[in-house]
């Protein structure tokens, strides 16, 4: 069986690249289902298990495919459907891709859900995003055994790493960041209207570090409004009442906020530049902090180029967040331990499981020869034979069957093959119990 793991991700490409290789949650299984089909359209044998984790930060194909397809094939085949999926030149993508085999596959995997390629080391939501995807794949029908079996391991080495390590003490999240960010604007924040676009995960913790610091108004513009407003009385505290919108009342509305946070599932921007300069307008050009979390982005770059606009990206937080390495250092190592250990298991898990057709095969082979020399012993018995002379010519036959293909191996074969035979024979035959000495 093959393993591989081919993504593109914040450490190799920029946030204008990374958004256009994101996938969205909406259509998700339709691209597993996809992308099956082309694996098994590039002479992929058996069905190809499958997993797509897409996130702000990267984009990454998790596939396990039999051994008879080379690595190589499996490799192009993927990075093939990625490209043409998201209509992109092979060109432009290949320069901000990794390609993982096997065991780097198992180790990236078990790293990525312990935080440590993460922009925010030891960061938790990127385990949970992780879980979504598998259980989209397992909903779709394409996650197999070795796939559920890796990310089982994963979930479970994650667990073992932030339970014996301090691996996500002194870290700075994205929602701490965006706060962080704000406040080097405007001194208050609790003099400040805020506005959340979105209301999934990361708009929910990023409200609820805004709302800690008590500014004046707070409001949730969302596509659905009973979403929006379960969000916002969920975020309300004394003083502070969390009102909500629909999104389609933005463009009126925009210049009421001095602070925008937003995080959508979008795959085109929602904040134009003609809204916002239009906001700015109303608002006699007071300052406006944006801040887009969403992949693909939810504001037009442009937009950064305004005066009186401060417009900050995931990788503008991710440059702000690199704190606290140094201590943070040794319980990254003690994860990296833990992981190579448990990357030995899982290898070793496999190896296990690919010798399981042979295994079959033989123990097939072997109850066709026991029944074989059975029903001529009960022939034999039938004609009214002597038992004893039965018994051992059944003994005999199932000896002389038992060890003709490896003595016909050794006296057929020479040089290096021969030298490895001899090494191997004495461990297949080797007993496992000696007689005790009397």
């Amino acid at each position: 069986m093959k393993l591989l793991t081919l993504g593109i991700n914040h450490h190799t490409a920029p946030l204008a690249v990374r958004e256009k290789v994101a996938f969205d949650p909406e259509f998700l299984q339709e691209a597993l289902h996809d992308l099956r089909q082309h694996l098994v359209g590039a002479n992929q044998a058996g069905l190809p298990e499958a997993t797509i984790l897409s996130t702000c930060n990267r984009t990454e194909v998790y596939c396990a495919a039999n051994d008879a397809s080379a690595a190589g094939l499996l490799h192009e085949a993927t990075f093939d459907w990625l490209a043409k999926t998201q209509q992109l030149a092979p060109s432009s993508l290949e320069p901000h891709i990794y390609s993982l085999p096997q065991s780097d596959a198992v180790r990236h995997a078990f790293r990525v859900a312990c935080g440590l390629d993460s922009m925010v080391i030891g960061e938790t939501q990127i385990l949970g995003q992780m879980k979504d995807a598998v259980r989209t794949a397992n909903d779709a029908g394409v996650l197999g055994t070795y796939l559920n079996q890796l990310f089982q391991k994963t979930f479970a080495v994650a667990k073992e790493v932030r339970g014996s390590t301090e691996i996500g003490a002194h870290s700075i999240s994205m929602a701490a960041a965006s706060v962080r960010l704000s406040e080097r604007i405007f001194e208050k924040i609790s003099d400040q209207n805020i506005l959340f676009i979105g209301a999934g995960e990361m708009i929910t913790l990023c409200a609820t570090h805004f709302v800690a610091r008590k500014p004046k108004n707070v409001a949730i513009a969302n596509r659905t409004i009973e979403r929006g407003q379960e969000l916002a009385d969920s975020i309300s505290i004394q003083d502070v009442e969390a009102q909500s919108f629909k999104l389609s009342e933005l463009p009126g509305r925009l210049h009421e906020f001095d602070i925008i946070v937003s995080s959508t599932a979008s795959s085109l921007p929602i904040i134009g530049l003609g809204m916002v300069e239009s906001a700015l307008k109303q608002r006699r050009h007071k300052p406006m902090v944006m801040i887009d979390l969403a992949v693909p982005r939810d504001f037009e770059p442009e937009i950064s180029r305004l005066d009186d606009i401060y417009l900050y990206t995931v990788d503008d937080l991710g440059v702000m967040i690199q704190t606290g390495a140094s201590l943070r250092q040794a319980a990254v190592s003690q994860a990296e331990a833990i992981i190579e250990d448990r990357v030995g298991n899982f290898m070793h898990w496999m190896q296990g499981r690919n010798a399981v057709p042979l295994i079959q095969d033989i123990q097939q082979q072997g109850e066709r020869l026991r029944q074989l020399e059975l029903e001529r012993a009960m022939k034999r018995l039938m004609r009214g034979e002597d038992p004893q002379e039965v018994l051992n010519a059944m003994a005999q036959g199932l000896t002389n069957k038992f060890l003709h293909g490896s003595l016909h191996a050794l006296q057929h074969s020479n040089g290096a093959e021969r030298d490895a035979l001899i090494k191997l024979l004495p461990k297949l035959f080797a007993s496992h119990s000696k007689p005790e000495d009397h």
